[in-house]
Parts: C-alpha cells; structure tokens; sequence
C-alpha cells in the first residue's frame, strides 16, 4: 500500500511538471523516440552543380556533398546541369521549390563574374538566391615558358614594358577566371598582353610549354607538376596567403602588386524563400562538412583553401567584393561575351 501511494505520488508530481510547462505526458517519450517524416530533411537533398560532370567543381561537389550527407542525415545527390558558364544550372535553381530540398554548389562564375557579362540571365543573384555557405577559395598560379628570359614578376613586367605587343597570355576562355585574373594583373602592372582564349587550359598548357603562348595563370594543382619537372617556371600564386602547395612562391602581393588577389570561390545557396530554420540547418551542415580533416585534406590536395567558420551575412559580404572587383576588370577592360 504505502508503495503504491509513492508511484501514485510521483505520477501526480509528473503531472504537475507536464502543467506547468504546458506539455503532455507522452513528451519525453516523444522526444527521444525516432524523429519520423516531421523533422527536416525528410527526404534527399538535390544539389546542382552547374558545371559538369568530371570537372574540378564536380569534383569538389562530390567530396563536400559526401560529408554534408552525413551532417544533414540524409543523402545529398549531386546533380550536373552545365552550359553558359554555369548559369543555366544557376537559373535551375533559382526556380526550384523552396523547401531546402534544393541547394546550388557554384563558384565566383554564377555569382561575382556573370551578372557583369550577360544581359538576360535567368535569375538576380541577390532577389532569387539567399546565402547559406561559403565552403572554400583556390587561387592561381602565374606561368610562364622557359623560353622566356624572366624569372621574377618584376622582370616579367620590365620584359612585356620594354617589348610591347610581344607577349601573348593563354586563358581558359572569355570571361573566365583566368581571363579576368590576367586582366587585372595587367592593368595594375601597366602592361599589355595580348588574350588568346582556350577551351580549358589543356592545349593552353600545350602551347605554352612549346612558347606558342608566354604567359598563363593555371590552377596551382595542375600546373605545379609541370614547373617541378622544369617544363615551365612559376613566378607567384595570386592569393591571399602563400599556398601549401608550393610555400616557396611568393604571392602577387609580396612580389610587388599590393593587395592584389585573384581566387575562385565555392559556396552553396539555396533558392530564394527557404524558412530560416532550414537555412540554419545546411548552413551548420556545410560549415562542419568542410571542417571535417578528411574534407580539409582531399580540399587541400586540390589546391583550395577550405573556409572557416562564418556567418551567411559573411559569405554574401565575399560575394558582394568580389563581384565588384570584378565587374570594375570587366567593365575597364570592355570584356564582353555575347
């Protein structure tokens, strides 16, 4: 008897806790229970790549996309739609449902670079996107042959000063990275080259190597190997901070171009309307996925930088520079696309 008045004590003080915090008495079994098709995400995440498949930012997708399956607990399926330098699979997904089931993996292309290049994309960066993550930054590395007599960005621009109209720099494209990266490296080291665009930079490389091009900014994973066995030579990278792939070269800035950079961003977005909890939730997701050491070492292998901790108020302050950056190359140099 006097055990049962006990239990019938503590049901009442239980029903006393559930009153006052407004909660049923099933709570804590529902708390701890599976979480069920209530909590998000319910099903897959879709994330778009608008590059394709096999490329270096498939590549990155794919690493990132991995970890952030494991984060989010739910598997995010990468998606190649290429074309039009990345807007169409951009314009893709501005228009998806905006549930957080649909993220966009871009870089500096869709978001700093294009706006500034088309007159008719599908989507307005700031009204149809909002921010979630930055994952991480790559830089470039500027090459020359070995046929020409300079071994230092200083002699670099004395040789293009004292033979104007001689140098020729390779590109990956119109209005590409590279193309707008030599650009600006030109205009503030008062020189003048002349464009000869690629479709990528494997023939660039090609022609380099054979002195049919001189000049040529490559990412840092792929074009170290080629200076190490002493086909070209390598003058500086153009980060911020030196490389861990190759500390010995200076950067852009320390050679003599203050506060020069030029890097490629990779970031997530999600369409325009997403609730604020879904949006923390893959930010949180994306920010510890590239925090992850095995995600820090294949990002390095790769010659990016991953981010650090952040806010989406921050990645969209990095957007907003360097699309003003670029759109000031752009607009001096009258690059045009159409």
């Amino acid at each position: 008897m006097r055990r049962f008045l006990k239990l019938k004590a503590a049901a009442r003080g239980c029903l006393a806790i559930s009153v006052l915090f407004g909660l049923p008495l099933s709570a804590h079994a529902q708390a701890s229970s599976p979480a069920g098709a209530s909590e998000w995400p319910d099903r897959s995440v879709r994330m778009i790549v608008p590059f394709p498949a096999g490329g270096a930012t498939d590549v990155v997708a794919r690493i990132i996309a991995q970890q952030a399956s494991v984060e989010l607990g739910t598997q995010v399926v990468v998606e190649n739609k290429s074309g039009a330098g990345g807007t169409i699979g951009a314009g893709e997904a501005a228009k998806a449902q905006p549930d957080g089931h649909t993220v966009l993996l871009t870089t500096t292309s869709t978001h700093s670079v294009s706006p500034h290049l088309f007159d008719n994309l599908a989507y307005d960066v700031k009204k149809d996107f909002t921010p979630i993550a930055h994952l991480g930054t790559a830089g470039t590395v500027l090459l020359v042959t070995p046929q020409l007599p300079v071994n230092t960005v200083q002699e670099l621009i004395d040789y293009a000063k004292a033979n104007p109209g001689k140098l020729n720099y390779a590109s990956s494209g119109n209005g590409t990275i590279v193309h707008l990266g030599t650009e600006a490296f030109m205009a503030q080291a008062d020189i003048d080259m002349t464009h000869v665009p690629y479709r990528g930079t494997g023939q660039a490389m090609t022609d380099l190597m054979a002195g049919n091009v001189q000049v040529l900014m490559d990412a840092i994973p792929t074009g170290m190997p080629y200076v190490k066995k002493g086909q070209l030579r390598a003058l500086a990278v153009t980060t911020r901070d030196r490389s861990t792939l190759a500390p010995d070269l200076p950067t852009l800035d320390e050679a003599g171009l203050s506060g020069f950079e030029s890097t490629t961003w990779f970031g997530v977005y999600t369409p325009a309307g997403v609730p604020e909890d879904r949006q923390k939730r893959l930010h949180e997701a994306f920010v510890k996925a590239v925090q992850d050491p095995g995600v820090v070492d294949r990002l390095q292998s790769l010659g990016i930088d991953p981010a650090g901790p952040h806010t989406p108020d921050d990645f969209a302050a990095l957007v907003q520079a360097d699309s003003d950056r670029w759109k000031k190359v752009i607009e001096d140099g009258d690059i045009s696309v159409q």
